[in-house]
């Protein structure tokens, strides 16, 4: 298919990259394009009806060229030539030229039809520019990297060139007067992209954008496009110029680039974040420390009534319960102490099965799936009881109608460049997943966030899944979320099975502990105290000497050991982790150089101590109680055999 008779000579008359010109039979000017007016500078109005030879310079005239073109295009049907022509107030343009005699069918000359297109000086090769066709092949069919081709007026195939043939894989015959939606993919054709698209372009001259189009095979590219709007000397649109080039490999460029800075920019936001709530955490421990410390002294100073007492319960009780989520902030920021050992997974969670039915109510309803042989995985029991506990509470506050909760596990094995980003290796993929209400993508970015919550005030305090989270990170797996809003929530527990080692037995518990019941200490001991908090410090020393300890209190390891160089008496130090100048593993160090034998309790709230293991130290976790305090110190003085005397 071609464009009709009319149409072609509006685009020709529009056409600016070639003059295009038809003379009589005499040799004058008939008509006059939009490529005769760029390169000559004369407005229509300004040259036709002027003979031709006032196109060539004053010596081409004189040598009588122009009449020697028209002869030869007569006698021979065509005439080509590259030369000096002349524009508009004198100007001079190095153009090739073709004048190719026109006739009717009978074979009577009814005129010529004369080509120019004007060309970097000085240029000598014949072989640059010949025939109407040559030049199309040059400026157009040699471009392969762009798809550039015709349109007519209503959007059909006009012309194809071997950049369209090798982005879009049809040939010309199999092209020509399609219509150019056929190169959309479906989805835009069936909401009408290609109506807009050339409704644009012909209101506004011009469209530009990227979209998926189509090639033969069915396969989509992403195509940088531009229609451009071609009319006719009295502004109708006669077609459209099309220009498409194939910009997929960029487009995923850009795409993995946007991936891997949003995995960054989520990577130092949950790293800042972790970083501000271990601070918060830490804090808020030293502050639970001392009241928790103090209602513990408290209570032996009180009258033994009921109502005294009961206060004092409902103050411990709320201080408890700040510890705990202290401990949930500090698992978000992988700051929590753990205790891993190897966990079969299946056998922790039907063990718990009675607990999470209780905790979820009779309108739950709960599913298992667990494959026969499941490796273990290495990672504290206790609290992943707890952050499973915590996952089924939130998968059953998404579903306040009632509904069904499953918990399953699977084998994995992650390979290089694996979408979880974990390292290669084998993993056991623990699930919770809910029929909720879902969560949407703004919600799913910062679901993992601790305090976010998208319960009601009072309703949760939104450290259940952060802490999930925190858990998994510092376990070496990950936690990964899929929801929609109305298709529910899975949350997945990335975990690393446990290598082949012998699982360390579980401290013996307590049995039968009153732990505000006095405390036999045997002899007593001279203790250096040492913290940067004065609440903590006074706290601490109250219990000790509650304990019947004599206490030595100091602000810093600066002053810590002042006092053991100028021979203080000491039997045991008790010393904070996280002091200003010095920290408490560094303190140690030094002491022990002093006094290898020296018994120390590190007391902190966070997981990780910096630097190398110190023999013997003991570790006292934060918030401590006063029994907690004292077994620490038998522990490091090597009184391991102390027990509670009869209240």
């Amino acid at each position: 298919m071609s464009i009709g008779g009319d149409n072609y000579a509006r685009m020709v008359q529009s056409l600016d990259a070639l003059a295009m010109i038809f003379l009589d039979t005499q040799g004058r000017i008939a008509t006059w394009n939009a490529g005769a007016e760029r390169i000559f500078g004369y407005a229509a109005g300004e040259i036709v009806g002027q003979p031709f030879q006032a196109l060539h310079t004053p010596e081409g005239r004189a040598a009588g060229l122009p009449e020697q073109a028209l002869r030869a295009a007569s006698k021979e049907g065509r005439d080509e030539e590259t030369g000096w022509r002349l524009g508009k107030d004198e100007q001079r343009v190095w153009a090739r030229t073709i004048i190719e005699a026109v006739r009717g069918e009978s074979g009577e000359l009814t005129g010529y039809v004369y080509l120019v297109r004007d060309i970097p000086w000085p240029h000598h090769s014949d072989d640059m520019l010949g025939s109407n066709e040559q030049q199309f092949s040059l400026l157009v069919q040699g471009v392969r990297d762009y798809a550039i081709y015709l349109l007519d007026a209503d959007g059909r195939v006009a012309s194809w060139n071997a950049g369209a043939q090798r982005i879009k894989g049809y040939r010309v015959d199999e092209v020509l007067g399609k219509h150019f939606s056929h190169f959309y993919a479906d989805e835009d054709v069936s909401t009408g992209r290609p109506a807009r698209n050339l409704a644009v372009a012909r209101t506004q001259g011009v469209y530009e954008g990227e979209g998926w189009r189509k090639r033969k095979d069915g396969s989509l590219f992403w195509a940088h496009v531009v229609i451009d709007r071609l009319t006719d000397a009295e502004g109708r649109v006669v077609g459209f110029a099309k220009i498409t080039r194939d910009v997929t490999e960029k487009k995923r460029a850009e795409e993995e680039l946007a991936v891997a800075r949003e995995a960054l920019f989520q990577s130092q936001k949950s790293e800042s974040i972790g970083h501000l709530t271990g601070g918060v955490a830490h804090d808020f421990n030293n502050l639970l420390m001392a009241v928790m410390g103090n209602l513990e002294l408290l209570r032996k100073w009180l009258p033994p009534e009921a109502r005294p007492q009961l206060l004092l319960d409902n103050a411990m009780a709320g201080a408890q319960r700040g510890a705990a989520l202290t401990q949930r902030m500090l698992a978000f920021a992988r700051r929590q102490e753990l205790h891993p050992r190897p966990v079969d997974v299946p056998l922790l969670v039907h063990g718990m099965a009675e607990l999470i039915r209780r905790s979820l109510g009779p309108e739950i309803r709960i599913g298992t799936s667990f494959p026969l042989h499941l490796p273990r995985v290495l990672i504290d029991p206790n609290q992943l009881e707890l952050a499973l506990l915590n996952l089924a509470v939130n998968g059953r506050d998404a579903m306040p109608h009632g509904g069904r909760l499953e918990i399953g596990a699977r084998n994995e094995h992650v390979g290089e460049g694996h979408s979880t980003a974990l390292p290669p290796g084998e993993y056991v993929c623990l699930w919770v997943a809910d029929e909720g209400h879902g969560m949407d993508a703004d919600t799913l970015k910062r679901a993992t966030e601790p305090f976010f919550t998208t319960k009601g005030v009072g309703k949760g305090t939104g450290l259940g899944l952060s802490m999930a989270y925190g858990l998994a990170e510092q376990s070496g797996g990950r936690l990964l979320l899929q929801s929609q809003p109305g298709r529910g929530t899975t949350v997945e527990v990335w975990l690393p099975i446990a290598a082949d080692m012998a699982e360390p037995a579980a401290p013996a518990a307590v049995e039968g502990v009153d732990r505000d019941a006095p405390v036999h200490t045997g002899e007593p001991l001279a203790l250096l105290m040492v913290d940067d908090d004065e609440l903590v410090l006074l706290s601490t020393m109250a219990m000790a000497e509650d304990l019947g300890h004599v206490v030595h209190a100091v602000r810093s390891a600066e002053e810590a050991l002042a006092y053991v160089d100028a021979g203080g008496e000491v039997d045991v130090v008790i010393t904070d982790q996280a002091m200003p100048g010095m920290t408490g593993t560094r303190l140690a160090k030094l002491l022990r150089e002093r006094k290898p034998d020296l018994p120390i309790v590190l007391a902190s709230g966070y997981a990780e101590l910096p630097g190398t293991p110190i023999k013997d130290l003991v570790r006292l976790g934060k918030p401590f109680t006063r029994l907690e305090l004292h077994r620490a110190i038998g522990d490091a003085a090597g009184q391991l055999g102390v027990t509670e005397q009869a209240g």
